[in-house]
């Protein structure tokens, strides 16, 4: 990364941003900041930031510190004593740190022969300590341990050193915090700041009252009292959302350059006739979207426009109309989703609901309809050359398939109009291929069930114009969710499985949806036992339930389900499938036609019926381990059932006890249905590097400061979004902004991207 930022630009020396740190540093401090923290360059030295500061005086409560985990805190130290070894030659030091609060704010340290730390750390004084924790003999211990003495004297006043906060920083077991704040600092003083251009517009800066760029990089990373910190992160945050949003203003401004295919409606056209034909009327929300993307479509530059909704709120009819609209006006539709199962899902729906629309020219079809073709992995190879085959001749209207469609096997005749479903599983690169199957750039419709708030939106999607769905359609039955929290109701595991039945015995088909699909590895008898384990598929949240105490028990498998509810008394001679990633294409379509069909009663499977899953009948859904999900995934999940008219249930089963921080993500999905509300809670209890999707990316998230959910910093986005919009609009190629041009570069490389494309 280093190196291509060094050699980026014209090709003479490199700007100061792109230094070379052994340039800087020397090469030994250049090479252990490089491999333990990936920083080659000044630019990402000055721009990796403290996560937060310590005051001096102001000790970290041991109590809340996390165990097995490498920790920086500030302690006293309690006591000093050097003792011989009994086992071998040599001496110990043993120190107790504290932080003042009494027996529970005590932790013990060990330094084998640690004669400096026997002289330095005396009773009473003060330091910064980074090490791993752990417990021993029912103690808490700070493992081999390095330190910084925090009230040296170092020739500043007693009342100035006090003042000045402790820059802590994300650091490593061989990169202590105070070790990349000496090397900042020694890079600080070394800078040519007159070599290191304000990408900020200068107008923009002074009417923002924004600190120099000098002054925000010394006062975040030496402030002098915490009072020079937050002007300084809010000059940062500025500068991280005009980039991206000067950016992402570039491609929507590219955009309406690019000339397409003008697709307007057409009178009497299949879009008129499947209206006609529709058994219910559609929702204020579905005409409104309907009449902007077919205003959109008849332009002749592309449309590229996001439509979110709720979980079953109607978009694949939002989507299937736009698509008629482009087959009238002559051109063919792709739709691109992200498993077979969903795939196959769309491919039977559409085909359903267009029925003799969608026999064009064959034997009982409508003579003026179109055909739909379904491209996978797993079709036959005779499935596959057909389908292949009335794409490029045009036969096949809409073509339906996962990222078989990307082979570069597959041509159209006319391709008009892309959709992309659940846009978070893809990249821009899937994206770019299915544009290069048309003969103009296609019109662009992207759909998610996520629902997305503003600000992130703007900034995650902030080149897509933005349709929402609020409404669900008449039918949709409310779904009421439940915690079932085993660590204090043990008994209701049973009534788990009675309450099963009753859906079943009612007519009614079941969902249960597991963590890990299962392995090789020794299985616990108790399937409901929470605990750490390997989720091997969908978003499990892996880091957010760790066990406390007792020793974990492994997660809920499906395979491991099989097996228990093959014996459990209630559930005789219920007809039970299995579902997962795992699975033979052709078993997979065929289990999921099975319970589509009511020929099966229960589906245990993992996350692969979390989006667009369609079976109107399940009217329960229990998620097994249901702590490690996200809240937004747990609204996925519930919205697959009452779908069929019928009142739908949701339990989450958890074994965590009250109290623990994943447990308050159950508590939120089950305390309302409103998914963007949801949305909103999910995305503070996340990284946001995973809000932006820049670990999908593989990637570091460009945003270090700025927080897109929250409240202070949507104002600083938006007023980024509309300079960014005026500045494109005067200069696109930004030539008289060479700075901001340059930091996109930086900051944005093709190959980093397309984490703006996620959400």
């Amino acid at each position: 990364m280093g190196d291509q930022l060094a050699k980026s630009g014209t090709g003479h020396a490199p700007s100061e941003y792109a230094y070379p740190l052994e340039r800087r540093l020397g090469g030994r401090a250049a090479k252990q900041l490089d491999q333990q923290l990936g920083i080659r360059t000044v630019g990402q030295l000055l721009d990796y930031f403290p996560r937060t500061y310590i005051k001096r005086g102001e000790l970290t409560p041991i109590a809340n510190v996390p165990r097995d985990e490498d920790v920086t805190l500030v302690a006293r130290v309690n006591s000093n004593t050097i003792r011989s070894m009994n086992s071998r030659k040599g001496k110990i030091t043993e120190i107790t740190i504290t932080d003042g609060s009494g027996r529970l704010g005590v932790m013990h340290i060990a330094f084998f022969n640690g004669y400096k730390a026997n002289k330095e750390l005396v009773v009473g004084r003060q330091a910064m300590f980074s090490g791993k924790v752990t417990s021993y003999r029912g103690r808490l211990t700070l493992n081999n341990p390095v330190y910084m003495l925090l009230d040296e004297d170092d020739g500043t006043d007693s009342e100035t050193l006090a003042a000045r906060p402790v820059p802590v920083y994300p650091a490593t077991a061989k990169m202590t915090s105070w070790a990349i704040g000496t090397a900042v600092g020694m890079v600080l003083d070394a800078v040519n700041f007159e070599e290191l251009p304000d990408p900020l517009p200068y107008n923009f800066v002074r009417r923002e009252g924004l600190l120099p760029l000098r002054t925000a990089y010394e006062q975040i990373h030496r402030p002098a009292t915490m009072d020079e910190v937050e002007p300084a992160e809010r000059r940062i945050k500025f500068q991280e959302a005009m980039v991206l949003q000067t950016a992402l203003a570039k491609r929507r401004a590219e955009i309406i350059r690019q000339e397409a295919t003008a697709r307007p409606p057409k009178s009497d056209g299949l879009l008129e006739r499947f209206d006609s034909q529709l058994p219910f009327t559609l929702t204020n929300g579905q005409q409104q979207i309907g009449q902007d993307l077919s205003a959109e479509l008849a332009q002749d530059h592309p449309m590229n426009r996001l439509l979110q909704g709720e979980v079953g709120s109607g978009k694949t009819i939002v989507a299937l109309r736009a698509m008629l609209q482009v087959i009238d006006a002559g051109g063919q539709a792709a739709l691109l989703a992200p498993t077979e199962v969903l795939a196959a899902q769309h491919y039977y729906s559409i085909t359903a609901a267009l029925g003799s629309l969608a026999e064009g020219g064959m034997l009982g079809g409508d003579a003026e309809g179109t055909q739909i073709r379904l491209l996978t992995g797993s079709r036959s190879t005779a499935e596959r050359k057909k389908a292949m085959l009335d794409a490029a001749d045009g036969t096949a209207g809409i073509v339906i398939g996962t990222h078989a469609l990307l082979s570069e096997n597959v041509s159209f005749y006319d391709l008009g109009l892309i959709v992309v479903d659940e846009q978070h599983r893809f990249g821009v690169e899937q994206r770019d291929v299915l544009r290069t199957k048309a003969h103009k750039p296609p019109h662009l419709l992207v759909m998610t069930a996520t629902p997305i708030p503003r600000t992130v939106a703007m900034t995650v999607f902030g080149d897509l114009e933005t349709s929402s769905l609020t409404e669900l359609p008449a039918g949709r039955a409310p779904i009421q969710t439940h915690v079932v929290p085993l660590s204090e109701k043990p008994a209701w595991k049973d009534r788990i499985w009675a309450r099963a039945r009753e859906e079943i015995d009612a007519g009614r088909q079941v969902y249960v949806v597991c963590p890990k699909i299962g392995d090789d590895e020794a299985e616990d008898d108790d399937l409901l036992g929470a605990g750490s384990g390997n989720g091997q598929e969908g978003d499990a949240d892996e880091g957010n339930a760790s066990s406390q105490g007792n020793a974990p028990k492994p997660l809920a498998s499906v395979t491991q389900l099989a097996r228990y509810t093959a014996e459990e008394p209630s559930l005789q001679d219920v007809r039970i499938g299995t579902l997962h990633g795992r699975l033979d294409p052709e078993e997979k379509a065929s289990t999921m036609a099975a319970f589509h069909d009511g020929r099966l009663d229960m589906l245990i499977s993992t996350t692969v019926i979390e989006v667009g899953v369609d079976v109107p009948n399940a009217t329960l859904m229990i998620i097994l381990d249901a702590d490690r999900f996200g809240i937004s995934q747990l609204h996925q999940l519930r919205g697959r059932v009452g779908r069929g008219g019928y009142a739908g249930t949701c339990l989450l089963v958890s074994n965590l006890e009250a109290g623990h921080p994943s447990r308050s993500r159950l508590d939120a999905a089950a305390s309302t249905t409103d998914g963007f509300e949801l949305a909103r809670m999910d995305l503070q209890l996340r990284r946001e590097g995973d809000v932006l999707g820049a670990s999908q990316s593989g990637g570091r998230s460009t945003l270090k400061k700025l927080r897109v959910v929250h409240a202070d910093d949507q104002q600083i986005i938006e007023k980024s979004r509309t300079e960014a919009q005026s500045i494109v609009e005067a200069d696109p190629d930004l030539y008289q902004h060479p700075a901001l041009a340059r930091a996109i570069e930086y900051h944005l490389r093709p190959e980093e991207e397309a984490f703006l494309e996620r959400g």
